[in-house]
């Protein structure tokens, strides 16, 4: 097959969603398609490249910070989007297009396949859902709606992330939609023997935004001084110095390291010295920093919302509670890190639950998906 991929987000521009699309994409590759990805470009990154045989053509936009996919990113990425998409299928023919989120590259796809035939296949991630994630897509919607649902009905095959996901499109878009869970590489990730490490050590990694409830993980672990631990906060955004400086006002810089956004090499050394993954959201699909915790097998105490649920079995490789429940979060921490056969054995757990989101199978499915799409659309 010949895809073009469509998304406003691809690394190291973005978070989960991207690091996702990058994985089918490479996937793809390797079983013998011919990937084409239009992503958008940012100082530093060059205009064209070759992902591990993924083709990546980057568009100008004003896209400024590699976390920040504010409305004018995405205005950019589908002004720009819209004449070199048409270029790239004029020369490059796709049997399809797979775009990741509706919104915004989604409307790029659905004028493409109105424009030249081209059928589609939309993956939502969550964030491009009514009420996924308010606080990044509500300003979208706002000026986008009128055509949302004809995006969501003109795919040829709507796929999406969790079953959260999928009910949640469905309230809005009722429309049949299949689930393909995110996955991640089993085979690049090698763990000899899980053992606790001396003192234990609790990650966060993610955009620090508002949806991912960060200001509790200080207010949680203050409650915690008595034990041993050390947290690391991987990524960044805007919420960064607040949760900095919540950190100094409980005299707490000993016991965290802020890490900034940091290589997916280093993302994986960092979860190979981590034993616990605090995660404490709002809003999540499948995310994939959890299914970098299973792959890793570290317990995971984390918010019982959306896919969350499925990647945690409560008590066995970890913890669910609400948000905003403090006394929760501390009380299962105070657990693992008091008892650390508990929390071997619950980092065991998780390792073994990892192969059901591994990529291998989950390419397949995509793959198949993608066939069927363009023999259905014949």
């Amino acid at each position: 097959m010949r895809i073009l991929v469509l998304i406003h987000e691809y690394p190291p521009i973005g978070g989960g969603g991207g690091r996702v699309a990058q994985d089918v994409a490479r996937g793809l590759v390797r079983l013998g398609h011919d990937i084409y990805v239009l992503a958008p470009h940012m100082k530093g990154l060059a205009m064209h490249s070759n992902d591990e045989g993924v083709h990546i053509i980057r568009i100008p936009s004003f896209r400024r910070k590699a976390y920040v996919g504010d409305l004018p990113a995405m205005s950019g990425y589908l002004a720009v989007g819209f004449f070199i998409g048409l270029w790239l299928i004029l020369r490059y023919r796709p049997n399809i297009i797979h775009v990741h989120f509706a919104v915004p590259a989604g409307l790029l796809a659905w004028i493409f396949s109105k424009l030249t035939g081209i059928p589609y296949v939309l993956t939502s991630h969550l964030g491009d859902v009514p009420g996924g994630a308010p606080e990044k897509t509500d300003r979208w919607f706002k000026w986008i709606y009128p055509i949302t649902p004809r995006i969501w009905q003109d795919a040829t095959t709507v796929t999406t992330i969790s079953d959260f996901t999928r009910a949640l499109a469905f309230s809005h878009y009722p429309i049949d939609i299949k689930v393909i869970p995110n996955a991640i590489e089993l085979n690049s990730i090698n763990i000899e023997e899980i053992q606790v490490h001396k003192p234990p050590q609790i990650i966060f990694s993610g955009r620090f935004a508002e949806q991912k409830n960060l200001e509790v993980i200080p207010q949680i672990l203050a409650n915690l001084r008595d034990l041993e631990w050390h947290c690391v906060m991987v990524g960044d955004g805007a919420f960064r110095e607040k949760i900095i400086q919540l950190v100094t006002l409980l005299d707490l810089d000993d016991r965290f390291t802020f890490s900034g956004w940091i290589t997916p090499e280093g993302v994986n050394d960092t979860f190979r010295q981590s034993d616990i993954l605090l995660l404490p959201s709002l809003a999540e699909g499948i995310p994939l920093t959890g299914l970098q915790a299973l792959a890793h097998g570290l317990a995971i105490v984390a918010s019982r919302i959306g896919g969350i649920n499925e990647i945690v079995d409560d008590g066995v490789n970890g913890f669910l509670h609400e948000p905003k429940d403090i006394d929760g979060f501390t009380e299962s921490l105070r657990m693992l890190l008091s008892n650390p056969e508990r929390l071997e054995n619950a980092r065991a757990a998780s390792r073994e639950l990892s192969p059901r989101f591994d990529l291998s199978h989950i390419l397949r499915t995509y793959e198949q998906t993608l066939i069927d799409s363009i023999n259905k659309d014949q």
